[in-house]
């Protein structure tokens, strides 16, 4: 008995110690779940004021300098701020027969005001939702000249989405013969100053 008591008292010592490392091993876990996701959530860090569902966000973009993009939270979804260059508009304006919806003729996915080649307010800037039309995924920043074979050797600076291989040009306008059907999203916005852009409202009424 005595040495089935010591075995039975052994056997829970080393129960007793699994339980603590799987304990530690999901705390570690956790924490480093955390840390890895901090980043992320931090270069998307929304207002106070954009906390409350459906709220408008306001932006400073004073700070942007040609051909740089930045990165806010709306209502859940990426909203990409791109400020173009000279050169950026001039390929714009270049007629490209490529394209889906060159014009920007469907109304849904752009307000009245950015139905234009630029879609945009002031041409020089691009709001634009950053989801794929496709499936959702979302497209990444590839530069004119890129090496990238998946863009074209003639590619002019725009969007791809790695996912199922949709490319959209620096308006947000997406090529012909991709998954994704129509262009970028268009949020509604206006601009409070130079350097001051709310996102979520507008003047049309």
């Amino acid at each position: 008995m005595p040495a089935f008591n010591a075995l039975s008292s052994n056997a829970s010592d080393h129960d007793a110690e699994r339980r603590n490392m799987v304990m530690l091993t999901v705390a570690v876990a956790g924490v480093a779940t955390v840390a890895t996701a901090i980043p992320l959530v931090s270069s998307f860090a929304p207002s106070q004021r954009a906390l409350a569902a459906g709220a408008s966000v306001e932006v400073d973009i004073s700070d942007l300098a040609p051909g740089a993009m930045k990165i806010v939270e709306w209502r859940g979804k990426p909203v990409w701020l791109l400020r173009r260059t000279e050169e950026t508009l001039v390929d714009l304006a270049t007629p490209n027969d490529r394209l889906v919806d060159p014009d920007s003729k469907v109304i849904s996915q752009q307000p009245a005001y950015a139905q234009n080649i630029t879609r945009s307010i002031k041409p020089e800037y691009l709001v634009a939702v950053g989801i794929c039309t496709h499936l959702g995924c979302s497209p990444g920043a590839v530069p004119k000249g890129t090496s990238n074979p998946s863009v074209g050797a003639d590619w002019k600076g725009g969007f791809f989405c790695p996912c199922h291989g949709s490319t959209f040009d620096s308006a947000g306008r997406v090529f012909k013969n991709k998954p994704a059907p129509t262009n970028l999203e268009i949020p509604p916005h206006k601009y409070l100053s130079d350097g001051r852009l709310l996102i979520g409202e507008d003047d049309i009424t």
